[in-house]
């Protein structure tokens, strides 16, 4: 929830703990294969159980691209389908829902990139008290994921007995609302899109300081404000240019598809 460009964190209505709600879900199984295309990937999230974590008031939240999904309870387990590429996956502990404004956070668990990769299935432990036994060979030791209360795990890790097998699904109910268990794939590819576009402008600023230094740069009039530029093309503005257009077309492509998913069929 952003506030004249203050983000606020928070997951009022939607952080009730095991203590008031325990999960009630079905045992853990794998989506179906027809449930995701190889182009993207699949993060399985589960919490293995703990008397602590059963005694929980509130539940911490799980924010994938800086948008909320879901609050993680005792015992439980969920997955989104994701894009591939940088996925910054973070955890915050809430306090009446509240987590923390802007950089501030009450209670960071973690706050991490995952590189993810086309056709793969990831699995994110979470425990605060036990770290896995086994560490995951996929990922260099120092990587945040690879230390700490939510790391990623390997597949027979997570399968082994009790860990994820054990879990239930999390279900979405009106006492704990969740978003997960869904291809959150657009969002992830529009949060790809403001990211790089904040890079190239961000650039663009550079390249026009480094012109206006060589001297390839025309101030304006002093009695036309709105005139002056640089007297070269900049790569920033070709790349920013590249990018719109790229994106324009996804748009096109999504268009397209949902065209497709209703037969064509228009009201108007």
């Amino acid at each position: 929830m952003s506030v004249s460009g203050c983000t606020i964190y928070q997951s009022i209505g939607k952080s009730v703990g095991s203590f008031l709600h325990p999960v009630s879900g079905h045992d853990f199984v794998h989506i179906d294969n027809d449930s995701w295309d190889r182009e993207h990937a699949v993060l399985y999230f589960y919490r293995t159980h703990s008397q602590w974590a059963a005694d929980e008031i509130e539940a911490p939240s799980v924010y994938i691209d800086d948008r909320h999904y879901f609050n993680i309870r005792n015992d439980s387990f969920t997955w989104l389908v994701v894009s591939p590429g940088e996925r910054q996956i973070a955890m915050r502990r809430p306090l009446l829902g509240l987590e923390g404004v802007n950089s501030f956070s009450l209670s960071l668990i973690a706050d991490a990139t995952l590189n993810v990769e086309p056709g793969r299935i990831y699995y994110l432990r979470y425990n605060e008290l036990t770290e896995p036994t086994r560490a995951n060979p996929a990922l260099d030791s120092d990587h945040p994921l690879a230390q700490g209360d939510l790391q990623v795990v390997s597949r027979d890790y997570a399968m082994q007995a009790q860990e994820i097998v054990s879990t239930r699904f999390l279900n979405s109910d009106l006492l704990a609302p969740n978003h997960a268990a869904v291809s959150i794939v657009e969002s992830n590819e529009d949060a790809d899109y403001e990211r790089r576009l904040a890079q190239l402008e961000e650039e663009r600023e550079v390249e026009l300081e480094k012109l206006e230094r060589e001297g390839r740069y025309q101030s304006a009039a002093w009695y036309w404000p709105f005139g002056g530029g640089p007297t070269v093309p900049l790569e920033a503005d070709q790349k920013i240019e590249q990018l719109e257009q790229e994106y324009a077309m996804l748009e096109q492509e999504r268009e397209r598809q949902e065209a497709e998913e209703s037969d064509g069929w228009w009201i108007f």
